[in-house]
């Protein structure tokens, strides 16, 4: 959503190579705005029995002549909280976090570290999701045991236990079970490869398709779980990784084109610098907790481009996903080799 607000103020080539990488081809804004917007009111109401807030802000340099037509979309379908700060104002940085910390409930607490004197926007997107397991893991049946560590190696970690009917799914190299959250709508999924199959191996074979037959092959199966306790927080810059995916025009300071955002003239033109992702997953008997946070920082160009950005049981690495079963949208996903 951080990105597609900013898609929005996109023109030209910059915008057909964003597209390209959000899969948005063939769709007008305004079809994408409303989908988006439909997507998270659908989102916001997903199950009464948990909780899921997602919010999304823009804080702009004070004196950057946001386009009203930008400022009146991102409120319309994106619900954006739109604000100005003075960003030479230590003030303002623990304005922007105090906003990040307060959609995660605490749980993320800053997304920037400082403020860059050529920043004039930040983008931000937060989400926050907690759910109590349909059936909670009884603590009585938690026990230590063994883990084996993906780098090699193990440790001993608490395992929560539970028998009973599960969506279950055999697959080639892996088992997979679906745990409903509340009402059921939402569901975390946990995949374990087999003993000769590592979860890299796992992950090649994580495509649309196949993710698509697996969600559609889980069948009510009596069975035995074992799952740890967990708790893992990630963060990434994501610039290389959506400059593969086919926007590198955005990040560009030559020849990125925002002028739908604000009032530019060559000699002010901005591009995104830098788009930052945080993340946490906290499983434990009750259900999860689970918070991520995305901060697209947009830069003013300066004549020179900046550098290049430089029985089941659940005792090995594994993967696993956090899915709304009604949209079919993924809301979190991890792979856990060390849930200590």
């Amino acid at each position: 959503m951080a990105l597609a607000m900013a898609y929005n103020g996109a023109e030209g080539e910059t915008g057909r190579s964003m597209a390209d990488a959000l899969q948005l081809e063939g769709m007008s804004l305004e079809e994408v705005n409303r989908a988006t917007a439909d997507l998270k009111s659908a989102l916001d109401t997903a199950d009464p029995k948990v909780q899921l807030k997602i919010a999304n802000s823009l804080w702009a340099r004070n004196g950057l002549p946001l386009k009203p037509a930008f400022i009146q979309r991102s409120r319309d379908y994106y619900s954006a909280e739109v604000a100005s700060l003075d960003f030479a104002s230590p003030q303002a940085l623990a304005t922007i976090n105090s906003w990040v910390s307060r959609n995660t409930q605490g749980k993320i607490e800053s997304v920037i570290d400082r403020i860059e004197p050529d920043t004039i926007l930040f983008l931000i997107n937060a989400i926050y999701f907690k759910g109590q397991w349909q059936i909670s893991f009884e603590k009585e049946k938690t026990r230590d045991d063994v883990f084996r560590l993906g780098g090699g190696g193990q440790k001993k970690l608490p395992m929560m236990s539970q028998s009973g009917r599960f969506l279950y799914h055999k697959g080639k190299d892996f088992q997979a079970i679906a745990l409903p959250y509340g009402g059921g709508r939402i569901s975390m999924y946990v995949f374990l490869p087999d003993e000769r199959t590592t979860l890299d191996q796992f992950e090649r074979n994580l495509t649309a398709e196949n993710w698509e037959n697996w969600m559609n092959s889980v069948r009510l199966t009596q069975g035995d779980l074992t799952l740890p306790r967990f708790k893992i927080e990630y963060e990434a810059d994501l610039v290389k990784t959506l400059q593969a995916l086919g926007m590198g025009e955005a990040f560009n300071p030559l020849r990125a084109n925002f002028s739908g955002i604000a009032e530019t003239n060559p000699a002010n033109k901005f591009y995104i610098s830098k788009v930052t992702h945080k993340a946490l997953a906290e499983v434990n008997e009750e259900g999860t907790v689970a918070a991520a946070v995305t901060a697209a920082a947009m830069t003013m160009a300066s004549a020179q481009p900046p550098q290049e950005p430089f029985v089941m049981k659940v005792d090995r690495p594994f993967f696993f996903a956090i899915r709304d079963n009604s949209t079919g949208v993924v809301l979190f996903m991890g792979s856990v080799s060390d849930p200590g």
